[in-house]
């Protein structure tokens, strides 16, 4: 439901938000969503800590992860 609540703040309501669902499943595939979300997800991780100056490879090198 974030997607939800982010497409509303977009000024898009709800018959607007179910249309872009029902596109994404039929032009993805219900399958391959949760690794789209996945990815993003990993994607806004590591430019948070790049923001943040961390480096995730040197947390691993260091035995911090």
């Amino acid at each position: 439901m974030t997607l939800t609540i982010i497409l509303g703040l977009m000024g898009l309501g709800g018959q607007e938000t179910i249309l872009i669902i029902v596109a994404l499943l039929l032009f993805f595939g219900g399958k391959r969503i949760p690794e789209l979300a996945k990815g993003l997800g990993k994607g806004i991780k590591e430019f948070k800590d790049a923001s943040k100056g961390e480096d995730s490879d040197s947390k691993k090198i260091e035995g911090k992860e």
